[in-house]
């Protein structure tokens, strides 16, 4: 089990980053709020879980242990795998799921892509005794993007679920600045501020 990586940040995408470690880069998969914390040249930290298949060896990275918890625990969840938890931390902060639960919010849940509401029904019932209560209220992010970039978060949005359209309207959303944007040209970030326009500013 690789529980941690440190390291220099060696690239980013919309979905991972490589991270180097002892002369090797390794891929990791994080959710948009995590790599917004990153850049590239800086030396990262990050809590991590590792997914073993016969075919394929994924690495997932959070910001810290209890992101990680969250992930692990939603995934004991029938029907439930790494991608989609995946995309619910993407929704969602560790604490807004662990709201979203505990008070059965049903709509709340839905907004995940991938989650309907038997899925949301069956995760309320199985993690209600398991996720914790939450801790804290997390901040609302949110960005505004510069130039051409647009149509790489609309891929990303698509990407995690969201049709083209949607995904269209929450980034245009982002960018006519209704959430109150600040200056960033963090792709990331304005990718975190549409999933948060998508989802209704939950989590």
């Amino acid at each position: 089990m690789i529980a941690s990586v440190h390291g220099t940040v060696q690239a980013l995408r919309l979905d991972a980053a490589v991270i180097e470690v002892g002369g090797v880069g390794l891929l990791v998969h994080a959710t948009p709020a995590t790599l917004a914390g990153l850049r590239v040249g800086s030396t990262a930290q990050l809590a991590t879980s590792l997914l073993v298949r016969e075919d394929a060896l994924t690495l997932f990275g959070f910001a810290d242990a209890d992101e990680r918890e969250v992930f692990e625990t939603v995934q004991t969840v029938s029907g439930v795998g790494p991608r989609l938890a995946l995309a619910m931390l993407a929704v969602h902060t560790p604490d807004g799921l662990r709201r979203a639960v505990l008070d059965e919010d049903l709509k709340a849940l839905q907004r995940v892509p991938g989650i309907g509401l038997k899925g949301a029904q069956r995760i309320v019932l199985e993690l209600k005794d398991r996720i914790g209560a939450p801790a804290n209220v997390a901040a609302p992010a949110s960005a505004v993007l510069g130039g051409d970039r647009r149509d790489q978060v609309v891929e990303a949005l698509v990407g995690l679920g969201w049709n083209a359209r949607a995904a269209g309207d929450a980034v245009s959303t982002v960018l006519e600045g209704t959430e109150g944007p600040v200056a960033a040209d963090e792709v990331a970030g304005v990718l975190r501020a549409a999933l948060r326009t998508l989802g209704g500013g939950h989590g």
